[in-house]
């Protein structure tokens, strides 16, 4: 949104075509992020694939689904004090909850108040209902899910969605609790997307930069030898 121009969106448009790409007799239509640990970058992740969808045109929602350690509000400035534990608790319509964001076509529905039982909710025919509901509104929907390896909620959502990015840090996530996070995915028989292998250090113009995704302003940090970012595969 910040920054148009540099690396860091140029990657996250080469995962839109990725995504796009990926299925040709199917397309998709929802997917969810999620990560073998916390920390990895799942919520940065999605909030920026869901820009560059909305930026191609069509219709997309970004929902946070993280009903434990929710972060998309704190991302885009805006107040979480009701939102999907209330469609799915209270039954009540989404519509009177979404807020618009400054990017054309995307709209987001924060967590809302953080509920006793995340992983009954998400489990509830109310929340499959409702992404069947969502899919006759929304080109696209982009979820964010929990660490698929520290509790279930992400599982559970993972069958109920057209595909599933797994976000993996580099130099952070252990191999065995990366495949850990595959082999759950693949239990539940998610149809999993692909890996974005995140903070990753590479070479560039002789410098090293690692492209990272907080907003830092490219034509400043340009000048400095390193930078943070990420890289998709």
């Amino acid at each position: 949104m910040h920054d148009p121009k540099s690396p860091v969106s140029e990657a996250y448009r080469t995962l839109r075509t990725n995504i796009q790409f990926s299925e040709a007799d199917r397309p998709v239509k929802s997917i969810i992020v999620t990560s073998a640990g916390p920390g990895e970058g799942k919520s940065v992740t999605i909030a920026n694939t869901a820009v560059t969808f909305a930026q191609a045109g069509g219709k997309s929602l970004l929902i946070d689904a993280d009903l434990r350690k929710p972060m998309l509000h704190k991302l885009f400035g805006i107040e979480n004090r009701r939102g999907l534990t209330n469609v799915l608790a209270m039954h009540e319509d989404f519509k009177e909850y979404i807020h618009k964001s400054s990017v054309k076509s995307l709209d987001i529905l924060t967590c809302g108040a953080i509920p006793p039982n995340p992983s009954e909710l998400l489990s509830t025919n109310s929340m499959k209902e409702f992404l069947k509901q969502l899919k006759n509104e929304y080109d696209h929907i982009f979820i964010d899910a929990p660490p698929v390896a520290v509790v279930t909620d992400a599982a559970i959502l993972a069958s109920e969605v057209d595909g599933v990015l797994l976000v993996a840090a580099a130099g952070q996530v252990e191999r065995d609790a990366l495949q850990n996070a595959r082999e759950l995915l693949e239990k539940v028989r998610a149809h999993i997307l692909g890996v974005v292998f995140n903070k990753v250090e590479r070479k560039s113009g002789g410098g090293y930069y690692y492209y990272y995704y907080y907003g830092k302003d490219s034509s400043s940090e340009g000048k400095k030898k390193k930078k943070k970012g990420s890289k998709t595969d």
